[in-house]
């Protein structure tokens, strides 16, 4: 906040607290007897320029610090598939041998879907705790950037929402 660009990084974590406002990421309480929150902290990037189609911005993302996290108090399962780097290349192959068109889909609030299956508390966000709630703390609701069971949890989310519109897993990569 000591640049001269601070009140650009303002906006852009403004911004980033009504993203998870709007996608009801947690609900401020008490901090229950006997529980460490995960802390939390900002992380910023200016993303340049694209010419002709976007300015140069300023992003902030509130990231929890998952290295905290301890395995079987605040997460159990982590693991996650990843699609096979061949599986890309022969789908890219494809595109390019029959002429087709390829769309890219990017989930700007990826994370903030997963559905998390674990209580997991955070200290409220630096610069933007509650005032007369100042010992409050954040009870996740949904994932967030940071944490270990993340990339899981969205996973898990992102297959349901496939499966449940008729689309078949590849029996040979089941990330496809």
């Amino acid at each position: 906040m000591q640049s001269t660009k601070a009140i650009d990084w303002l906006a852009a974590m403004n911004e980033e607290m009504q993203s998870l406002k709007k996608n009801g990421t947690w609900e401020l309480i008490p901090l229950p007897k006997g529980v460490k929150p995960v802390g939390s902290k900002w992380v910023y990037k200016k993303k340049p320029e694209i010419p002709k189609v976007e300015p140069s911005r300023f992003k902030a993302r509130l990231v929890a610090k998952g290295y905290s996290q301890k395995e079987g108090i605040d997460y159990n399962e982590i693991l996650s598939p990843v699609v096979k780097h061949k599986t890309i290349r022969v789908l890219l192959a494809m595109v390019c041998v029959l002429d087709m068109k390829l769309d890219q889909l990017n989930v700007k609030t990826t994370f903030l879907h997963g559905e998390l299956e674990e209580q997991i508390y955070m200290s409220q966000p630096e610069g933007f705790s509650v005032s007369g709630k100042k010992d409050y703390v954040c009870l996740l609701k949904k994932s967030l950037y940071g944490l270990k069971q993340s990339p899981r949890q969205w996973y898990k989310r992102f297959d349901t929402f496939m499966i449940s519109h008729d689309y078949i897993r590849s029996q040979y990569d089941s990330c496809v």
